[in-house]
Parts: structure tokens; sequence; C-alpha cells
């Protein structure tokens, strides 16, 4: 018997971001599929899809966000609920992936969690992962399979450009680690000259940075302050703060990932920054938005990469071949 079967494309979303999925799904033409999804008493998570998806290509979009082992958890939930009903291969799409500034042992006796959240979605069933500026380029190779590593600097750099495209503009690397992601925006903006800030970060006490020099020219300059994710904002804002100590004509910061956990809208909102350019890789709630925020939304670039991967096209393409 001989049968030619059509390829299914389906989307899953959990509770985490259902804004990002919904908006995703409507990029692509299609409905996130109906999920039943509640916690029992003890606080177990209970996932269960509402129709068939037997022999689906599976999508399923989870964003980390706080409290964060809850979010995954449920993510992982989901991938075993697609492969015990049959799904022929599942994605998880992971805008923002948890756990990945743990990718290294910075001391001994130190996990490397962000390769056991790769093990354990290998081990729930995923055959793929796309996620969305990984803090650091080796997480592709921690999972066994293939990884799409999507990058949200063409989205930020357009912006930037149209609105601050007339400036003097300087990219400025928070740490010497970013280098090579700011020579990229240099060469989107133009060839806009390059800085960096020299920073010590104490290894006892997370979120905290001791010392701040700028390496570079930014004297009269609209200074760009790319990096991949916001958190508390302490570096961030100390990095601000060093620029317009060196005379720079004003600082924009640019980010991909909006944790924002407590005091980072504080301390935004009172840093000297003009502008704080963030897409929707999380969510971001009312109180915690602010007059300097800009939100630039990510669903485009991800439902194109669902797309790619789907048919069997290119993601590589998308990023001039840095992908």
């Amino acid at each position: 018997m001989k049968k030619t079967t059509e390829k299914n494309l389906m989307v899953f979303s959990g509770r985490a971001h259902p804004e990002l999925a919904e908006e995703v799904a409507g990029i692509l033409g299609t409905e996130l599929v109906p999920t039943s999804a509640y916690e029992f008493a003890n606080s177990e998570i209970y996932v269960r899809y509402e129709e068939s998806v037997r022999g689906c290509d599976a999508f399923v979009i989870q964003s980390h966000k706080a409290p964060i082992n809850e979010w995954i958890m449920e993510h992982l939930i989901m991938v075993d609920a697609l492969k015990r009903a049959s799904a022929k291969r599942i994605t998880v799409v992971m805008p923002f992936y948890g756990y990945s500034r743990q990718d290294k042992k910075h001391r001994g006796r130190e996990p490397i969690s962000a390769r056991l959240i790769a093990d354990l979605f290998k081990t729930a069933g995923a055959d793929r992962l796309i996620s969305v500026d990984l803090h650091a380029d080796q997480i592709q190779g921690y999972f066994d399979g293939p990884v799409d590593h999507l990058m949200a600097l063409p989205l930020l750099t357009e912006y930037v450009l149209s609105k601050y495209g007339s400036e003097q503009l300087c990219v400025v690397s928070p740490d010497a680690g970013r280098i090579k992601v700011a020579e990229r925006w240099s060469a989107k903006l133009g060839g806009a000259p390059l800085a960096f800030i020299h920073k010590t970060r104490r290894t006892d006490r997370p979120n905290e940075t001791v010392a701040n020099r700028v390496v570079g020219e930014v004297a009269g300059r609209m200074c760009v302050l790319t990096d991949d994710m916001i958190d508390t904002g302490g570096t961030i804002v100390k990095a601000a703060e060093a620029l317009m100590k060196e005379g720079a004509a004003g600082v924009i910061i640019a980010a991909t990932h909006a944790i924002l956990s407590d005091p980072a809208v504080d301390r935004l909102k009172n840093s000297p920054a003009t502008e704080v350019v963030v897409t929707n890789t999380l969510p971001i709630a009312d109180e915690r938005r602010f007059d300097k925020l800009t939100v630039l939304s990510i669903a485009p670039l991800v439902a194109r990469a669902i797309r790619e991967v789907f048919n069997d096209g290119s993601v590589t393409s998308m990023f001039d071949g840095h992908a």
C-alpha cells in the first residue's frame, strides 16, 4: 500500500505568553490548537490537546518568564503530550531560553544548567529547538539536534536607523565578550564606531558589577548600548551612566529580552538613557511599561522561521548567513 501524506503544521502555546503565540499563528494563517491546561491542588501541571495531533509538524511556543521553573515544566509536559499523541516532528520554540546564563562553570562545583535544559527537552521528545538571541552561541551545541538561533538584530537596527540614523552613532557593547555582536550592529548601522565597557563582575553575588570604564571614543555621539537581556538593569544602567560621564550626546539602550526583575523599571526610568528599545520575547505587564520603553514585536521573525522550517527552507538566509 502506498499513500502520499500531506504535511500538517500545528501551532501550540503554553500559558506564559499566549499573546505572542497568537500573533505568530495569525501571521502563519492558522490558529492555536485548543489546549486544556491547569494545576492540581498540589501545583502539578496537567495538559491535554483538544484535537488530534497525529502525524503533525508541531511547533510548541513558550517563553520562560518568571516563575521560570513552572513554565519550563509546562513546556516539557506539552512536548511529552505531543510525543505520546504521535506528532511526527516536535519543534520547541522558546523565544527566551531559560537558564541560558548558566552556560559554563565559573567556579568549581557549579552546574551547567543551560545544558540540562537542552537535555530535558530532548528527553521529553523535542526534535528541534528555535530560540532568539541565546546568551551564548555555544548553547546551540548543547541540544542533540538542529537548533535555529534567531537574532533580533535586524529588527532592532532597523528601528534605531529609522529614528536616529541622522545622528552620529556609536555602538557600545556592555562587556568585552559581546564585541562580535557589536560588530554586526556596527555593520548594520553603516559602519558606526565601536566602544565597550570594561567591567568586573562579582562571582560570589548575582546581578552585580563593581567597575565600569569606557574603552573607545564616545564623546559627542549618540551611543547605542546593546545587550541580549535586561534583568535587574544594574549593568546596563551603570554602563549608560559611564557613557554620559565620558561626554556621550545620549544613550539608547537596545536589548532583546526584557526580563525586568525588580528594581529594573525604577533604574531604567531614572537612568540617563533617552530610550529603552526591547522586543516582546517575554510578556511585559502594563505596570512595568514606562515612557522611555519601546516594545517591538518579534512575532514576524518567529513566524518566518517556523515557515522556513516547515517548508524545509533556510533559516540562515534570514540573517545573511550568520544564524
